[in-house]
């Protein structure tokens, strides 16, 4: 009997698994393209609106770029090397900003800080301040109670936030997201 190589063993197995892979996926797909197939539930449509649709105001990509450099360049005449992060009301980030020369973990901290000041609709310090009353708010996933985070609000709603990070202190960090909030206003 002659011995099979290692190569020509993994080499073997490797093309059974890939023809039943394919073999499955086939009948996979085959069934997905099949309507209206014995007991497959139909697929539900509905016309909605008025009181069951909600609808929500965000920055623009533009409005949020300038926002991040304008935060970016108070930070940059200071002298500090920081990354700004805006986000949307529901907290996605929109633009992100690492400039040259800063830490590791200033981008996720800006972020952090950003989503922290759009739950809440406050700037980070302020949210900090509440620890002290409710210490387990800085269990919430995806928040940072650190000074540098600053809400963007249209007719009183936040819309947005811009999270700074990187600076020797929160409130520098806070003061650099001020003026991305008030370059909107410009």
């Amino acid at each position: 009997m002659k011995k099979t190589s290692m190569r020509a063993r993994v080499l073997g197995g490797a093309v059974a698994v890939a023809a039943l892979g394919a073999g499955t996926f086939g009948a996979v797909a085959a069934s997905a393209e099949t309507p209206g197939a014995a007991g497959a539930p139909a697929v539900a449509r509905a016309e909605v609106g008025g009181k069951d649709v909600v609808s929500s105001s965000h920055l623009s990509v533009d409005a949020a770029t300038k926002a991040a450099l304008a935060a970016m360049d108070a930070a940059g005449k200071g002298g500090y090397k920081v990354s700004v992060a805006v986000v949307d009301r529901n907290g996605n980030t929109i633009v992100a900003l690492r400039g040259d020369g800063a830490g590791p973990q200033s981008p996720e901290s800006a972020e952090r800080k950003a989503f922290t000041a759009v739950s809440w609709n406050a700037p980070t310090s302020e949210l900090a301040k509440r620890l002290t009353q409710t210490p387990n708010l800085k269990d919430i996933p995806g928040t940072l109670f650190l000074g540098g985070g600053a809400p963007v609000q249209a007719k009183d709603a936040p819309v947005a936030a811009i999270g700074v990070a990187g600076a020797p202190s929160g409130d520098l960090d806070e003061q650099f997201a001020q003026a991305g909030v008030a370059a909107l206003g410009e």
